[in-house]
């Protein structure tokens, strides 16, 4: 399978990199050219019709997220490419959009277009209005999240959520209705996707939707009966931390 792909990024010597470890390591992906701003990119989009663009988030001008808003369209796989900035991550950790943190790293750049190539299709759509809302509205709640699993992607109404257990490298979602999903992202990253809302981290292995709590029952740690039935334990550690959660204004 051959992959055509833009870079677009106005660090040439990023760029450059990229290039380098795309034609080393990434075999698969055939580079088509590479653009130094979001106005030549939006050219390249349109003649050359890539499968996959690497786009740079921070541009003078015009940044990635304002490239992608002028687009009618969005027809192609898309990895972003960024230096650590809390408030971009947080919007594309939202929507489940790839990303690849400056300096680029060979195996988490070989891992996403490993990704690329297995995808079968995905609600690019969706992502995109996740978001785009998260970006513009960066304190406003956003009521859905997308989540990777081994289907693929599945937008999840955040009020649906009950509790999260860390399974490893996966985390297990329990649902309103009994449903379980298990998504291919860490407790931390759903612990701090999810910072902005009712949710708190009540034990290394264990996060709980505040809202679901039926019951705490004291103990050492004590544990949570949530509103599905199902017992969460509270570490020693964070029971101070959950009590405040639970009765604001005390000590």
């Amino acid at each position: 399978m051959s992959i055509r792909a833009i870079i677009i990024d106005d660090e040439s010597y990023t760029s450059e990199a990229l290039a380098l470890q795309l034609e080393k390591y990434c075999p698969e992906v055939k580079l088509e050219g590479t653009f130094c701003n979001g106005m030549e990119g939006l050219g390249a989009i349109k003649k050359i019709k890539p499968d996959l663009v690497f786009l740079d988030v921070e541009m003078p001008k015009m940044n990635g997220f304002e490239m992608l808003e002028a687009l009618d369209e969005i027809n192609f796989e898309l990895i972003f490419t960024t230096s650590y900035d809390q408030y971009a991550l947080k919007a594309i950790r939202f929507s489940a959009i790839d990303y690849l943190l400056k300096p680029i790293d060979r195996e988490e750049l070989q891992r996403a277009v490993q990704k690329v190539i297995k995808r079968t299709g995905r609600p690019m759509a969706q992502q995109m209005e996740i978001l785009m809302q998260k970006l513009k509205t960066p304190t406003k709640a956003i009521n859905k999240l997308a989540m990777p699993t081994m289907e693929g992607l599945q937008m999840v109404p955040i009020d649906s959520i009950i509790s999260c257990e860390s399974d490893s490298n996966y985390t297990i979602l329990r649902l309103k209705d009994n449903h379980r999903l298990i998504v291919s992202r860490t407790l931390k990253d759903i612990e701090e996707m999810l910072e902005d809302h009712s949710f708190a981290r009540v034990h290394h292995s264990y996060m709980v939707n505040l809202n679901e709590i039926e019951k705490y029952v004291k103990g050492e740690g004590g544990y949570l009966l949530m509103s599905d039935g199902t017992t969460v334990d509270v570490s020693r550690s964070k029971k101070e931390f959950l009590l405040r959660k639970l009765l604001p204004g005390k000590d």
